[in-house]
């Protein structure tokens, strides 16, 4: 290891040869391959493959990486490279999540924003995370303690008081190597990351690795003279790398070689951007944004909610909120699907748990969020689907923590058909998965904890809107052209509160 002077300068194979059996690795990134050691994680699955070693590894990231196609952490998805992987998301690495489920080893699910917190505790040498993130989900020790398996211990949470309330004590770990990236490494081993879309804990994994003695391996496009690189855009110091990875062939993100509208080099013409078509998931965006007021500090998730931005464009009220998405990026679009992380001309892009500290303080005025299910109780899963998990990301720690929290979602899945346009909505062939059902398969937002916090909570679908009350869901506005029994309250298996209902705007089908 090299703790003074510079670095080592290694190929892929070679660093990825360091890493010993048993030992805990760190993995930086998100998904979409942004910010993805993508060289490295391919060669340390190739080594697995080949030699069968290193074995029994316990891993660790903040968010979902790869690509949903076999990339990512899923080049590690294989029968006894891993010992325990700890995880904000999984969704992204389906390989991953299947052995999880089927329990090849330990796996917990985590909230996002405690994860990136956690990097930065261990740096700091403090105890772990203490946080009201994650009480009364399925992250709550009283719940299901995070974990996605019967082998997986009940020990990675647990609940303590301080100061006179209820809170979850996430612990820190030891750390022996870890692999980043950034976009470009002087001969000193400072990274700088002017092509990136973000810059997530990339920091964080540095120092607490660096600092509990372990091995910090960066990849990075392109090696610069010593002394060369703008100091301002250095985001970790080459003090804190070892080993650097020469990756020419690095990608900004999967589907774009270099988009300098994500990393902040240009501001691309919104004009330029493709409309969204009008089908069900335009109408929830236009009724879910007429919940924004002017000057509102906004989230969007991933998911149906990510089109609200594109919406917003296309009307021109774009000016009228700052966006924000959990990766860090402040101001602009965020891009939609497997990319989600990045966005087209952002105004600044912070380390990702920084975002989070301003979530987690009351920061965000307003959150779209998706939703899989929704139950009696107004409680909301969108972590695990039957037999597969996908995982909370971000979810737990925003729908905890903003004013007011929207969730966006078609009605029902699986095959539905509506007929939009005239100023209605028509039911042409219903989805053959209930979104709406007595009891949510996992919790991972809890209706009782908001009601308790007092929170506004919406829950918006192309046919009908309802909001949360301490007895569970109010039905607010149905669509012109629905029929309120047989297209909606025939089709919820609970009660629903019905009084003073309207009619959503025409415009929202037009």
């Amino acid at each position: 290891m090299s703790r003074r002077g510079r670095p080592r300068f290694l190929s892929a194979a070679a660093a990825a040869d360091l890493v010993q059996d048993g030992q805990t690795l760190a993995v930086g990134g998100s998904g979409g391959g942004l910010l993805e050691p993508d060289a490295l994680l391919a060669a340390l699955g190739r080594r697995f493959r080949e030699t069968g070693s290193p074995r029994g590894l316990d891993l660790v990231h903040t968010t979902g990486i790869g690509d949903r196609q076999g990339g990512g952490m899923d080049h590690l998805a294989q029968r006894g490279l891993v010992r325990s992987v700890v995880a904000g998301n999984w969704g992204m690495a389906p390989a991953m999540s299947a052995m999880a489920v089927a329990g090849e080893f330990e796996a917990y699910n985590f909230p996002q924003g405690v994860m990136s917190q956690l990097f930065r505790e261990i740096a700091a040498g403090r105890p772990g995370v203490v946080t009201h993130v994650g009480l009364g989900t399925f992250c709550d020790p009283r719940v299901e303690a995070g974990r996605l398996n019967d082998v997986s211990p009940q020990t990675r949470v647990e609940v303590v008081e301080l100061a006179g309330r209820e809170w979850l004590f996430y612990p820190a770990f030891g750390l022996d190597v870890c692999f980043i990236r950034g976009t470009t490494a002087d001969e000193r081993g400072n990274l700088s990351f002017e092509q990136e879309g973000a810059r997530l804990e990339m920091l964080a994994i540095a120092q607490a690795t660096r600092n509990r003695g372990g091995l910090v391996i960066a990849q990075v496009k392109q090696v610069a003279k010593a002394g060369t690189l703008d100091p301002r855009l250095v985001a970790v110091p080459g003090i804190c790398v070892d080993v650097v990875v020469h990756h020419p062939g690095q990608k900004q993100v999967v589907t774009h070689e270099y988009n300098p509208a994500f990393s902040g080099e240009l501001r691309a013409a919104v004009s330029t951007m493709p409309p969204f078509p009008l089908d069900a998931r335009k109408v929830v965006a236009r009724r879910a944004l007429s919940e924004i007021e002017p000057g509102d500090v906004v989230n969007l998730g991933v998911g149906i909610a990510d089109g609200i931005a594109s919406v917003a464009a296309e009307e021109g009220r774009l000016d009228e909120f700052t966006t924000t998405i959990e990766q860090g990026a402040v101001g602009g679009i965020p891009a939609r699907g497997v990319i989600f992380g990045v966005a087209t001309n952002p105004e600044a892009i912070l380390d990702q748990p920084a975002q989070f500290d301003f979530y987690d303080g009351g920061g965000l005025d307003i959150a779209f969020l998706g939703f899989a299910q929704v139950d009696a109780a107004g409680n909301v899963n969108v972590s695990k689907f039957g037999s597969r998990v996908v995982g909370t990301g971000g979810f737990v720690d925003i729908s905890q923590n903003a004013a007011t929290v929207v969730f966006c979602g078609t009605f029902t899945a699986g095959g539905l058909d509506v007929r939009v346009g005239g100023g209605e909505l028509r039911v042409v062939t219903e989805g053959e998965h209930p979104k709406f059902v007595p009891a949510v398969t996992q919790v991972t937002f809890s209706a009782r904890e908001s009601v308790a916090r007092g929170q506004r909570v919406r829950y918006v679908t192309e046919r009908a809107v309802f909001d949360l009350t301490a007895s569970g869901l109010r039905l607010l506005e149905v669509a012109p052209g629905v029929d309120v029994r047989r297209d909606l309250l025939d089709r919820i298996p609970f009660d629903v509160l019905v009084e003073d209902v309207r009619a959503m705007e025409p415009e929202y089908f037009q």
